[in-house]
């Protein structure tokens, strides 16, 4: 550092907290300034070291962390580098905080409903349509008389063909199968208990017959209310647009996806496309530009207005109090919780004429979303949502005044062309920041999304999307039918592109699952790339690389076990040879089929071999010389002699010298995973998600549950 920077340094430095950011000598100005716009991403390594422990850690744990951080800043007010470590130490103590208090804060998971079928009576939530009936939501639930109401809710899809009118605050009766969330498909797949904890579900399920209407609402909630007034939405959309346009067009005006045929739904998916159907800041951009825009050239129009009244401030609140409105119409989704956070700021320094910080605001936004929906780190809508964002605002700050910008070029021809790279720039960047959170959780990349959006995005914004705010200001009229087809007119145009680029060769290439570690090292690299200014930041490029590479540098595992051991698969050379029983998972089936990125699913035959090191008899199937797969053989035959013995029903002897995977080995931890080797490492996905108040404890036995339920022994006198 030179004579003149520390001379400036000690200047500072008696001015308080922003000469001692000035220490750090190894950063430049601009650097240091940045150095807020890393707080979420503490904050997000706290949240995401919480959610990886394999305990529940006492409640008192997150709060001490916080003190004794906040502690530490204060006693580091003085010290060069200090400050900012502590300071990061505090946003990690607080998100970690944060997840265990949103934990503690949740009422108590369902692990145990009754396996014969139930009369259910509840109190309807919300009412959602499916492309061929409808699923209700009930709370309040009783499963009998006599027994208490469930601290959560149950989602039961209805008997097709019932066409029983519901509204939200009714009182309901119907008979159908309930049964908890399910287990993970595998260990580290995609967790639905964790995700219906936190959505406070406790069981899913389907009617038996018709529901009946005990009493309709007698008073409704402000979240009844919004529900019923979804559920108008999204009937009246379907009745004047039948279809899949009315399904898009429904989604888009409420975000219930739930009517879209999946069919449609898998070809914009694969077009890259799917964002537009998952409402997001995109939508809310567009609304809170149409409100604004229509305040001001409604008030432009007033002569008093000009004179007297500042309008572009008045403008900015009623676009945020339009997006806003549409937010909670729509379900307040991160992605739209995120938009009106950083809309909100813009507003405010409209207001209060000053000028918008993009990164900050979004900074300031992930952490307003970490600390009320932790749990929303673990999903895609908040890692692609925030990677999108953040990714083109670094880029926009990049080549800002390169020849991208139009700036000096005033004929409407050359604007226009300017116009058009900057979308395909814009849809670049998106895709590229979006590209490994969607194969982490998808196992899927959209090659050609660049070519999709840059048709659908521009008809979407000047469009579909007004022509939807407009059937939502006629619905109170009646009207709505006029604007309601004209918007469909555009959302055949944007199903024409995706069916199209849906086609195309490769559109969508099936990728092996990523490990988590991998994922982290995207979002950090991502992060490092997008947050710094100097060279330094081209090391996030390699960070990147690792966790795109991340896939093909892990070795998935040999045997995969289902978690009702219905399904086997031995994995080798190139394909998945599977043992499939009656009633075996279509949904296991498909997620292990999407974490394989499609390799072949082979049945095993009854004998014979399927592979080089696969040889099946009737009575069982060897691989190598490391496992078995028993077919009716007896386990004495197998124990000892090979290292694994797999069953898909119960080894009752003991098998000494060999690790046993059996009907009762899944029925007490979940589904299994092998890797083969000296030794074999054997992997359960209870061992995986650890013990957590969404991971269901280890099942009784009906002697354990009628133990319980007899009365305790008298004591001797």
């Amino acid at each position: 550092m030179s004579t003149v920077a520390l001379a400036r340094f000690g200047t500072v430095d008696r001015a308080g907290w922003r000469g001692r950011l000035a220490g750090l000598g190894a950063l430049g100005a601009a650097e240091r300034a940045r150095l807020f716009l890393w707080l979420p991403v503490a904050m997000a390594a706290g949240v995401a070291w919480y959610f990886a422990l394999a305990v529940e850690p006492p409640l008192w744990a997150g709060p001490a962390a916080l003190v004794l951080a906040l502690g530490a800043v204060l006693l580091s007010r003085r010290a060069l580098l200090g400050l900012p470590v502590a300071t990061a130490a505090l946003a990690v103590a607080t998100g970690f905080s944060a997840g265990q208090l949103r934990t503690a804060a949740m009422p108590p998971a369902v692990h145990e409903l009754p396996f014969r079928a139930v009369v259910a009576e509840g109190t309807v939530v919300s009412v959602d349509a499916l492309p061929d009936g409808r699923r209700v939501r009930l709370s309040a639930v009783r499963l009998a008389p006599d027994e208490p109401a469930l601290p959560r809710d149950l989602r039961l899809r209805l008997a097709p063909g019932d066409t029983t009118a519901l509204a939200p605050g009714d009182q309901v009766r119907l008979r159908g199968l309930v049964r908890p969330p399910g287990a993970p498909a595998a260990p580290a797949a995609f967790d639905f208990q964790r995700v219906a904890f936190f959505d406070r579900l406790g069981g899913v399920g389907f009617a038996l017959g018709p529901v009946d209407v005990l009493a309709p609402a007698a008073s409704s909630s402000t979240g009844q209310r919004l529900a019923a007034l979804r559920q108008s939405v999204v009937a009246r959309t379907l009745a004047a647009v039948p279809g899949t346009e009315g399904a898009v067009a429904a989604a888009l005006l409420t975000g219930q996806r739930g009517a879209i045929p999946p069919d449609e739904l898998a070809r914009i998916r694969d077009s890259g496309l799917a964002h537009l159907l998952a409402v997001s800041g995109l939508h809310v951009g567009i609304v809170a530009a149409l409100g604004f825009l229509l305040v001001r050239l409604a008030l432009g129009l007033w002569p008093w207005a000009l004179l007297h009244l500042h309008v572009k401030k008045i403008a900015a609140v009623a676009g945020i109090v339009g997006g806003l409105g549409y937010m909670l119409l729509t379900g307040s989704q991160v992605p739209m919780q995120r938009a009106i956070a950083m809309a909100a700021l813009f507003a405010l320094a409209v207001v209060l004429d000053r000028s918008g910080v993009g990164l900050r605001a979004l900074a300031l936004a992930a952490c307003v979303v970490l600390l009320i929906q932790p749990e929303a780190l673990l999903g895609p809508s908040f890692q692609m949502s925030f990677a999108a964002v953040l990714a083109l605002i670094a880029a926009w700050e990049a080549v800002r005044g390169t020849w991208l910008s139009p700036r000096g070029h005033r004929t409407l021809l050359v604007r226009a062309g300017y116009g058009g790279l900057a979308l395909a720039f814009t849809s670049l960047v998106a895709s590229a920041a979006t590209a490994p959170f969607a194969a982490f959780h998808f196992q899927r990349v959209q090659v050609y999304g660049i070519a999709a959006n840059a048709l659908a995005v521009p008809l979407t914004s000047v469009w579909v999307m007004p022509w939807g705010m407009a059937a939502l200001a006629l619905m109170p009229l009646g009207l709505e039918g006029l604007a309601l087809r004209a918007m469909a007119l555009g959302i055949s145009a944007i199903l024409a592109v995706a069916r199209e680029v849906a086609s195309w060769p490769g559109a969508a290439p099936r990728l092996p699952a990523m490990p988590g570690w991998g994922v982290a090292a995207c979002g950090f690299g991502l992060c490092w790339l997008c947050l710094w200014r100097t060279r330094l930041r081209l090391l996030g490029v390699l960070l990147l690389a690792l966790g795109l590479a991340s896939p093909w540098l892990v070795r998935p595992p040999d045997i995969l076990v289902s978690p009702d051991a219905r399904l086997i698969a031995l994995r080798t050379e190139g394909a998945l040879h599977v043992q499939s029983l009656p009633g075996a998972s279509r949904f296991v089936r498909g997620i292990w089929e999407e974490r394989s990125a499609g390799l072949a699913f082979v049945p095993l035959p009854e004998s014979g071999r399927p592979a080089a090191s696969i040889d099946c008899t009737p009575g069982a199937c060897l691989m190598g010389e490391s496992a078995v797969l028993l077919r009716g053989d007896s386990p004495g035959r197998w124990c000892g002699r090979v290292a694994v013995v797999v069953s898909a029903e119960p080894v009752r002897a003991r098998c000494t010298g060999s690790a046993v995977i059996d009907r009762f080995s899944v029925w007490r931890d979940g589904a299994h995973a092998v890797w083969l080797g000296d030794p074999p490492v054997v992997q359960s996905d209870r061992a995986w998600r650890g013990e957590r108040p969404w991971v269901a404890p280890v099942p009784r036995t009906r002697a354990q549950r009628e133990a319980d339920a007899l009365p305790p022994a008298p004591l001797d006198e």
